[in-house]
């Protein structure tokens, strides 16, 4: 009797075991799924590099408010020393002037010191781009770490406009005169700063009644860089337009003076014998105008013109009178500059005789 139960009462173990095993072996698997499930979603929402990409989305959604309110982003006073940025704009810190950020990417992380890089690949504007962000943990969130930038993701960009005090930047239309630290006492050549997120593909462009410039573009990838920008303008045919008239006026003007030299004016003539009446003056040829680029202005360069005078002379070695009655040729240059106003000066020139007029 004894010996048949246990008999029968061995072979109840081998199952036991196996439950056990089996358990522990379940215990492991779900430990392992927690551990790598924690990971997860540490990675995809309490790590730096998840701080990074919601910063970088804020920016792909336009949300430049929300961006700027993440911890580390505004510029701190340490930061302020660089000189371009204690006096830098923020006027394109917003929604109206951020190009399109797409294909965001985390490339890796790295551990610096107390800090952590974070490299991040994207696309600006369609154009690829890489950037590094340092972010140190800003404390905790209960059991979470919170992240904030060890340096502003902020930059620069120095913007020098020439012919033009009016610009768009992405679109974003602006004034010289409103965004440089000096107001309308600034030079038209001084850079101009703007604070600008990065990454972030800026294309400034000139569309005025005096001047246009197609995109020029630069992107803002590092943190804390100074970019310059510096946009060359193209003269309008109506600018053209109105710089010939006042040319041909000017010029016209010229000619109703009575004399040999006209005050102030590029043209003129020598008489070795005695003038007899007034002489007259009209102009055969009116310069053809075109415009260069000179600093902030505009130049006129050195352009053709013929002017024509009737007048009698008599010799003075003989005392005989004849009629002069000769094309005089000149040429005319001259300078245009942009008053604080916004009105434009004229000053005509010509590199034949120290004359000049306005």
């Amino acid at each position: 009797m004894d010996q048949s139960r246990g008999a029968r009462s061995t072979p109840r173990r081998a199952p036991l075991r196996s439950d056990l095993t089996l358990l522990a072996v379940v215990g492991v698997v779900l430990l392992a799924a927690l551990t790598a499930g924690g990971a997860s979603v540490y990675r995809e929402f309490y790590s730096p590099s998840a701080f990074v990409t919601h910063y970088l989305t804020l920016l792909s959604e336009g949300r430049a408010a929300d961006a700027l309110r993440l911890p580390g982003v505004a510029i701190e006073h340490s930061e302020l020393e660089l000189s371009t940025f204690r006096s830098a704009s923020d006027a394109l810190l917003r929604r109206a002037a951020l190009a399109p950020l797409t294909e965001i990417s985390v490339a890796g992380e790295r551990p610096d010191g107390d800090a952590t890089d974070v490299t991040v690949h994207y696309r600006a504007g369609g154009h690829p781009g890489t950037s590094t962000f340092k972010v140190r943990q800003g404390g905790w969130i209960g059991v979470a770490p919170s992240w904030a930038f060890a340096q502003s993701p902020l930059s620069v960009v120095s913007i020098t406009i020439r012919g033009s005090d009016q610009f768009s930047v992405n679109g974003f239309s602006l004034d010289r005169r409103q965004v440089a630290a000096k107001g309308a006492e600034s030079s038209p050549l001084d850079p101009v700063p703007m604070l600008v997120f990065s990454p972030g593909l800026y294309t400034v462009s000139v569309k005025t009644a005096t001047a246009t410039a197609s995109g020029v573009g630069v992107l803002a990838d590092k943190p804390l860089a100074d970019v310059p920008l510096d946009v060359q303008t193209h003269p309008t045919a109506a600018f053209i337009k109105v710089v010939q008239d006042r040319v041909d006026e000017f010029l016209t003007q010229c000619a109703t003076q009575k004399v040999l030299q006209p005050t102030g004016c590029p043209f003129g003539m020598t008489v070795q014998n005695r003038v007899i009446g007034d002489p007259s003056w009209r102009m055969a040829t009116m310069p053809v105008i075109a415009l260069e680029p000179s600093g902030a202005g505009w130049r006129i360069p050195p352009t053709p013109a013929t002017a024509h005078i009737q007048v009698r002379v008599q010799s003075l070695f003989d005392g005989t009178i004849r009629r002069l009655d000769e094309d005089v040729p000149f040429h005319v240059d001259g300078t245009i500059q942009f008053l604080p106003d916004g009105s434009a000066s004229i000053s005509i020139t010509s590199p034949d005789q120290p004359t000049a007029g306005s």
